[in-house]
């Protein structure tokens, strides 16, 4: 056994994810079966998931351009807010498209405010994040004032927008609805996850998917990307090796506003929403930073922790509490996993831990029959910070992350 957890160390960070994935569905597939919550792996849930984890995944993947080139961007949240805006305005005037573009737009001016204040003022991160963050829903609430309220008669909202025309796969949408009425044990709970996948698809759903190995590419398989990567581990180093740092930190970080302002307007675009709406972001600009520590500053974990606290808000939405109920029994049983592989690896306290939480989690489950709303809409929030716990020890952040950088410092 501890020569197949070896080898599963040893696997590319993809397929280490993919393996996390098979086993959080058998996991969800004992549990339906268990329960008889039929929901924790239907296909409307996974279509829920997938659209309400895309706004995530695009703030961790702005997160990881900005992070990989050493500078912390709490401001993720402000930039998502500027791109909500940003995206109604532009998608009222001009349709979807425009709303996207619109999106872009204003969440890069908002990464180009923090890559002034970080990188040539040296600001501390984590201030001038905040400042963003507090100018950005300070701002777009005046110029919803300004500008929604004579059309939409709301100072909190603008008026409905034109949304993207939904497809889904020919064939194999209608395959895998069949598997899943089936009922079958595990096939049909992985036909209704999948389901999601290529279901009620949209152009920037696609799109936000399709940005996951392109940023892998971009920043492991090219010159551009190794020199960016630089400018996070050793800035010095590359300088002295003639890379434009400063450059390659702006550059990063208002790539990292874009990409926050792009989930800000798959917000605004989600066919349920299909407008601007005041505190629409709700948090998800820092659900995504944590999306990206949770995948250790790589892609494909991001994608992992971003369909996690997705697929945990779309369940709560749709199953409401008897179904976060059932998933504490699904927690459970992840807990034991744990246990067990870390006992196998003789790390005893660790594993003595994740069987003490386990249990306490089952003590949790057996002693109420549903979880109440008010405590069910916090699921992602709190799945965010035990996730998180879980995965500190073996987070490796870029070496020089948050620390100032003056030009000339290589010389």
């Amino acid at each position: 056994m501890t020569a197949v957890l070896d080898r599963a160390r040893s696997l590319p960070g993809w397929a280490r994810s993919a393996l996390i994935a098979a086993a959080l569905v058998a996991v969800l597939s004992v549990t339906v079966t268990l329960t008889g919550q039929t929901q924790l792996t239907s296909g409307g849930t996974a279509s829920a998931a997938v659209r309400l984890g895309l706004p995530i995944l695009l703030a961790g993947l702005g997160g990881l351009w900005a992070e990989r080139a050493g500078i912390i961007n709490i401001g993720l949240e402000g930039m998502m807010v500027l791109g909500t805006w940003g995206a109604a305005w532009a998608g009222y005037q001009w349709g979807p498209w425009a709303a996207m573009l619109g999106g872009l737009v204003f969440g890069a001016l908002g990464g180009l405010l923090h890559a002034v204040a970080t990188v040539t003022f040296n600001v501390n991160h984590i201030v001038s994040g905040v400042a963003i963050t507090l100018l950005g829903t300070g701002l777009t609430k005046y110029l919803a004032t300004l500008v929604f309220t004579p059309v939409s008669q709301n100072p909190r909202q603008s008026p409905r927008l034109e949304g993207f025309t939904e497809f889904s796969i020919p064939g194999v949408s209608e395959g895998l609805a069949a598997l899943e009425a089936q009922q079958r044990v595990f096939v049909s709970d992985l036909a209704g996850l999948l389901s999601g996948l290529v279901t009620g698809l949209t152009p920037i759903l696609v799109i936000g998917v399709a940005l996951v190995p392109v940023s892998y590419l971009v920043l492991w398989r090219t010159a551009f990307g190794l020199r960016l990567r630089s400018a996070g581990e050793s800035p010095v180093a590359a300088e002295s090796l003639g890379v434009n740092v400063v450059l390659h930190k702006y550059v990063a970080v208002t790539i990292s506003g874009a990409l926050a302002g792009l989930g800000g307007a798959a917000l605004v675009l989600n066919p349920g929403q299909l407008g601007y709406l005041e505190n629409q972001v709700g948090g998800r600009g820092y659900i995504g930073l944590a999306a990206m520590i949770f995948g250790n500053w790589r892609p494909a974990g991001l994608l992992v922790g971003s369909a996690l606290f997705g697929y945990v808000d779309g369940l709560q939405l749709r199953a409401g509490g008897e179904a976060v109920h059932a998933l504490l029994y699904g927690a459970t049983l992840v807990a034991v996993v744990v246990a067990v592989l870390w006992a196998i690896r003789r790390m005893w306290t660790a594993a003595a831990v994740a069987l003490v939480a386990g249990l306490l989690v089952y003590a949790v489950y057996w002693s109420v029959d549903t979880v109440p709303s008010e405590f069910a809409s916090y699921a992602p929030q709190l799945v965010t910070l035990i996730v998180l716990a879980a995965a500190s020890q073996r987070l490796r952040p870029p070496a020089r992350l948050g620390e100032p950088y003056r030009r000339g410092e290589g010389r």
